[in-house]
Parts: structure tokens; C-alpha cells; sequence
């Protein structure tokens, strides 16, 4: 969809791109102008946003449903006019007469652009999931899983024994595997017999084993031998997505992994304005937590689909997730989440049932959610420390686990410390003027030539760099990911483009007419595809200010911890997470992300949650292992820390205005400069504007 041929473009698309309607749709981010009169499905394949057509736009599949959204959107920058798409037309009123659209949908293929817009895409609009970057890391795993396949072979009824199928079942389990004290549910009786009589008295049973506080129970049955597995479910239930890998029990094998968004975007971005809507709206906590199930429904359905499997066979799971969702995905309202002392309702480990959280797979089936830490380090930070065990370390390892809330560990065999921080969504490539999250399209690495200040970049689906040949036609460019603005934002300091406030030069000042007039301000071009209809992308002030503020935050948290431990240096960094796991070091430290360390000391652990996720399905004695753990580890609230400020405030520069960065500095020499000129606009004349620079 991504190399759909562009729409023909007018002269005066060519000349003045900028006065066309811009087009936002969500979930994605994308975002481009078009002219009046452009469907929104020729949009949605310009910018490779994946919205199904089955039909080809003749309004007969109805598979392009799209949700306009009206009002302002201060987040996007417009406001939508009620005439921001052409009239409901006949073709859509046919469909909803015969086979009924929901209120508020529209055709793709039938409603035209008239103005800015702000459109959303529905899960079943989406031909294909967009790239969710978690993946289920290669472990080591000793096998030992909660639930088990056992054969056996019953003892048939006899009229001087009157006990019952399953009595004699349980015997037989007994005997045969020394499985004692099993229990089932009604379920199992209701085809019980009929599996023990086709199977001749020998039949296949899944035994979930239980603990100290739950007896074993028979899941499923099966007449005879049978050959096949059972499968669990390991979930990181993200602020920003959901990943799941699918797990054979009897293997250990990751057979299939998926991710979606979180569908509970829609209500925030971040946790605490999550916890400010379910505040002020009336039973807005049980919205969330119905939207982020039937959103967990959807991703399983998927999965199971993918790695062609029953849903019925999916009989464990695990999850992991901050406290924030922890409570959402409960059904608990997060109301105390929201002020001091942050008060969790539990941070004990869960044993449940699939049922009681209407959970779409086997109706029998375990779920298990890792110990919290704390009121804002959640179970997945639990599932972090499990998967990379600082705690076991020799040496002393700062472990982050990068996302729109990090989780931050750092600590040795002596001793571990947590906190979390709060980002925000500006990794995830939100609140970014031309961002996107990580998809096929997404700028994801940027080179700039320090002495010509021309950039180089690589875009998430193809392996040529921009300057090299075949680019052009390789891909289509539609916005930059968040791994994308790290790099460029490092690049533009490295080159003298970017003083360490963080304020972007003029033209005059830097010496390329790249630096463009934004405003009051200015923007460095990266890349402007206006002319062949594409998306101009800049990296703007704004962009840099957001950024600034997640960084910031997230080195204050680690640097908070070195106070802690009395420490100004750590021996390694370990960087987790979806986002964590794609970005350069080099980068991350001229930023000030992390803290000065050797270049070979900072690595990537993937999705170290997920991983950790995995390791409690596929290990019980690892559940008890990290509910034992947890205790042992001393949490820090950074809200009441006093230092934290302090700490954010040198942050804020890049990379650091207090902190001397010897080891970085030994390996990258970063510019002298400075582009406040008092006058608030950034430039060194007077503020005179530049034109537009193309190409």
C-alpha cells in the first residue's frame, strides 16, 4: 500500500502544498495534505496508512469503515469543521440500510476531503496490525509449567463399584501420575463420558497443577492419546501497546507473537491523564477497562489465528504491566494511582481465572499477574528484574526499561533500587510535529554531515539510505518514529546545528539553509516531499522541547538512584523495552538519556518485560522466585524526592549542564554554541524570515 502511485497532482499542489487540508489519522499518527475533493481511502494508501479495501473503492465492500472526529484538537494543531468531509452520500446510506453502520462511520472510498480532519481507523478497518516492536527475546528457560498433559487409563464402571467417571478419573491420575487432591469444574463433567467412552477409557488431560493455595484441576479432556500441545500466553500490557507471545507448553517454543495498540489511547496518552478521565467522568474507569479487554480479544483472537491454533488450547497466561494498567486491566478504579501516597490496592502476585476477567480463551484458563514494586513501578518492572536479574549482578548495572512510563532498577548483588519516571509519549514518536509510532514509513535512523549539514536517513521497512540509489523507489516516506527523532536531535548537536539549551540556529548562524524560520524560532529540514505530494518533515523546537522533557525526566529517575547508592558512575546500562531496544547509544548519550558510560557497556535487552513475562509462564518456581524478590527490593518515589528537580533541571541541557560527561566527551567533541540572541526568535538578523528550502 506504501508504493500505491501518488494522485495526480496539480500545478498548484506543486506550488502551495501548504494550503490543502491536512489530513491526521489515528491510531497511527500519519498525517499529510491533500486537495479538496481527495477520498479519504486515496489518503489513507498515500500515506500508507492500513485501511482495508477489498472492493477498490466502488462502495461495495464496505471494508474502508473510517470515524471523523470534530471539534479542536490542540494535540494535532487543527480544528475540524463540521464540513471538514463532503455530505453523507447514497452509496453509504444503501450499506446502512441493508447491513447497518454504526453511527459516526463513514466509507473511506466515498467521503472526500473539504477540510482539516482528524480520522480514525478502526481494528477492523486495518488489513494489516501496525509494527508493534516487541518481540519475544532467544532465553534460556527451565520447563516447568503450571499446567501439564497426562494419559491415563481408566478403570471402567462396574455394577459392584458404583462410583462415578470422574471419581475413577481422579484414581487413575492418582495412580498413575501421583497427581493427588484433583479437582474440575462443571465444564469438564459435561463431557467427560463422552470422551471416556470414545476413547475406550484412555483419554489425554490437561492438569493445571496449582500452588500452596489452590489444588490441581483438570482443564480439558481429550478421548484417547492426544498428540497435540496446550499453549499460554505471555502479555506485556503496555501504556502505549499490548504484545503477546504465544507460548507451546510442552516445548517452551514461541510459536507466534503479536501486538496491537492499546485502545485505551483514545481516553490519554499517558497514565495520569487516564487517571484525570476516569476522575472526572462518571464510571470512566470501567470504559477503560472494557475498552483494554475487548482490545486484549482482539490481539488473541489474532494471534491464535496467526499460529492457526483453538483459542480453546490456550490454557495459562501472564501479565505484566504498570500500575496504572494493572488496575484498569482488574477493573480497579486507579483513583489513588492519581495522588500521594499512591496507593495500590494490591501489589501481591494474582492468581485468577481467563473467566473473571472476560478473557476470550479457554473459558478454565490460569492467569498470573507478577507482583507490583510500588504505587509507580509496576509488574512489569517486577518482570524486568526477572528477566535481567540485576540483583545476581557482580557489578553494578543501571537497567531502564524505555517507554511512556520507564521503569528504572539499579543495583548488584548488594542491594537493588527502583523507581519509575514519567516520560511521557514524546519516545513513541507523540507530541513530535511530524512523528509516528514505529511503522513501515517511519524515519528511524539520521546521519548529518557535520561539515555540510546534510542528512542521511533509513526508514523503517527498507535497508537503502536516502542518499543511496533505489531510495526514492524503495519506499514512501510518511513521518519519523521515535528511535528516528533521538538520532536526529543528537545528529543536529553533534553538527553545531543545536546548542546545548537546546535551541535550534538560524541559516546565518549555522551555515545551511536547512535551518529554516519556524515561527519565533527555527526548525531544521529534514526532509520535504511536498512536490511529489509527500510530507514535509522538520524537527522543530517544539519537537526538541519534548524530547528535552522525557529525557530529562528519565535521567533524573537513574540519577536519583546513583544518589541513592551513593554513586557517580554505574559499570553498565542495560536498555529495555520496545523503544529501549533501538537506540544507538552514542545517541542516547550525547542526548544526556542515560548516564556516561562506556559505549560497550550499554546494551539492549528487547522487550525485557515480555521476556520476564515469559520466563513466570513457562517457569512457576520463577513466580515464587521474583514474589520473594520484590520484597528485597528498596523502591523510590522520585515525587518526593527533592533532589529529582534539581537533577531534571540539569538534564534538561544537552546533555547535561551540571553532569561532565568525561567518558563521551572522550569520544565525541560537541560544538560551542549558542543561539540565544536575547531576541526570542533565534536569529541573528533581526528575525528576517528565510524561504522555504526544497529537496
Amino acid at each position: 500500500m506504501a508504493n500505491d502511485p501518488a494522485p495526480e497532482i496539480s500545478t498548484e499542489t506543486a506550488t502551495d502544498p501548504a494550503s490543502h487540508p491536512l489530513v491526521v489519522f489515528t491510531p497511527s499518527g500519519k498525517r499529510g495534505r491533500f486537495p479538496v475533493g481527495t477520498p479519504v481511502l486515496t489518503a489513507a494508501r498515500q500515506l500508507g496508512v492500513d485501511l482495508d479495501s477489498v472492493c477498490g473503492g466502488r462502495g461495495i465492500c464496505s471494508k474502508c469503515q473510517i470515524t471523523p472526529s470534530y471539534g479542536e484538537f490542540s494535540k494535532h494543531g487543527v480544528t475540524v469543521a463540521d464540513d471538514a468531509l463532503t455530505e453523507w452520500n447514497k452509496v453509504e446510506q444503501r450499506y446502512k440500510d441493508k447491513r447497518g453502520l454504526i453511527d459516526g462511520r463513514r466509507l473511506g472510498c466515498q467521503a472526500q476531503v473539504q477540510g482539516d480532519v482528524v480520522i480514525d481507523v478502526p481494528p477492523e478497518s486495518q488489513v494489516h496490525r501496525q509494527v508493534v516492536r516487541k518481540r519475544a527475546e532467544a532465553r534460556d528457560i527451565t520447563m516447568n509449567p503450571s499446567t501439564r498433559l497426562y494419559y491415563v487409563e481408566v478403570e471402567e464402571p462396574d455394577m459392584h463399584k458404583p462410583t462415578g467417571d470422574m471419581e475413577r478419573l481422579i484414581e487413575a491420575l492418582d495412580a498413575q501420575w501421583n497427581l493427588k487432591g484433583v479437582k474440575t469444574d462443571l465444564h469438564i463433567l459435561s463431557v467427560l463420558q463422552p470422551a471416556l467412552r470414545k476413547g475406550g477409557w484412555k483419554v489425554t488431560v490437561a492438569v493445571h497443577l496449582g500452588d500452596e493455595n489452590h489444588p490441581p484441576k483438570i482443564m480439558h479432556i481429550w478421548p484417547g492419546f492426544y498428540e497435540g500441545s496446550i499453549y499460554g500466553l505471555a502479555v506485556d500490557l503496555g501504556s502505549t501497546t499490548i504484545a503477546a507471545h504465544l507460548c507451546d507448553l510442552k516445548t517452551g517454543e514461541v510459536v507466534a507473537s503479536s501486538g496491537i495498540m492499546n485502545p485505551q489511547i483514545r481516553f490519554g496518552e499517558d497514565l495520569m491523564s487516564r487517571v484525570s478521565y476516569s476522575m472526572m467522568n462518571k464510571g470512566g474507569d470501567q470504559e477503560m477497562t472494557r475498552a483494554v479487554r475487548e482490545g486484549m480479544n482482539a490481539l488473541f483472537t489474532q494471534i491464535a489465528a496467526e499460529a492457526e491454533i483453538d483459542k480453546a488450547l490456550i490454557v495459562d497466561a501472564v501479565f505484566v504491566c504498570n500500575p496504572v494498567m494493572h488496575h484498569l486491566f482488574l477493573g480497579i478504579d486507579p483513583f489513588e494511582l492519581g495522588q500521594a501516597p499512591f496507593a495500590l490496592a494490591t501489589s501481591n502476585s494474582l492468581a485468577l481465572r481467563a473467566m473473571e476477567l472476560d478473557l476470550n480463551i479457554h473459558p478454565a484458563a490460569r492467569v498470573y499477574l507478577l507482583p507490583c514494586i510500588a504505587g509507580h513501578v509496576g509488574a512489569d518492572a517486577a518482570a524486568v528484574a526477572l528477566s535481567e536479574a540485576p540483583d545476581k549482578s557482580e557489578d553494578l548495572v543501571l537497567v531502564v526499561d524505555v517507554g511512556t512510563n520507564a521503569e528504572i532498577l539499579l543495583g548488584n548483588k548488594e542491594k537493588v533500587l527502583a523507581c519509575s519516571s514519567p516520560t511521557g509519549p514524546a519516545f513513541e514518536g507523540a507530541q513530535i510535529s511530524s512523528g509516528q509510532r514505529a511503522a513501515p514509513g517511519a524515519i528511524e535512523r539520521v546521519e548529518i554531515n557535520p561539515e555540510t549539514k546534510e542528512p542521511r536517513f533509513r526508514v523503517i521497512g527498507s535497508d537503502i539510505w536516502s542518499d543511496e540509489d533505489g531510495f526514492a523507489a524503495a519506499v514512501a516516506i510518511t513521518g519519523i518514529c521515535g528511535s528516528g527523532i533521538i538520532e536526529a536531535i543528537a545528529e543536529m548537536r553533534m553538527a553545531g546545528l543545536l546548542d546545548a539549551s537546546g535551541l535550534i540556529g538560524s541559516a546565518e548562524q549555522t551555515g545551511t539553509t536547512r535551518c529554516i524560520q519556524d515561527g519565533r524560532t527555527n526548525a531544521y529540514l529534514l526532509w520535504d516531499g511536498s512536490v511529489e505530494g509527500g510530507p514535509t518533515i522538520t524537527v522543530t523546537n517544539p519537537d526538541i522541547r519534548a524530547i528535552q522533557m522525557a529525557k530529562a525526566a528519565l535521567y533524573s529517575g537513574a540519577r536519583l538512584l546513583m544518589d541513592k547508592f551513593g554513586i557517580d558512575t554505574v559499570d553498565r546500562v542495560v536498555l529495555a523495552g520496545a523503544f529501549g531496544a533501538h537506540i544507538s547509544a552514542k545517541h542516547a548519550m550525547v542526548l544526556g538519556m542515560i548516564p556516561d558510560c562506556p559505549l560497550d557497556k550499554v546494551t539492549s535487552a528487547g522487550n525485557a518485560a515480555g521476556t520476564g513475562a515469559r520466563i513466570a509462564l513457562l517457569n512457576t518456581k520463577a513466580r515464587s522466585e521474583i514474589e520473594a524478590t520484590v520484597q528485597q527490593i528498596e523502591k523510590i518515589e522520585t515525587a518526593v524526592e527533592p533532589r529529582f528537580q534539581e537533577h531534571f533541571v540539569n538534564a534538561s541541557a544537552i546533555p547535561n549542564s551540571a553532569e561532565p560527561f568525561p567518558i563521551l566527551n572522550s569520544i565525541v567533541t560537541l560544538p560551542e554554541a549558542n543561539f540565544n540572541t536575547g531576541g526570542g526568535d533565534g536569529n541573528e538578523e533581526g528575525g528576517r524570515r528565510r524561504r522555504r528550502r526544497r529537496g
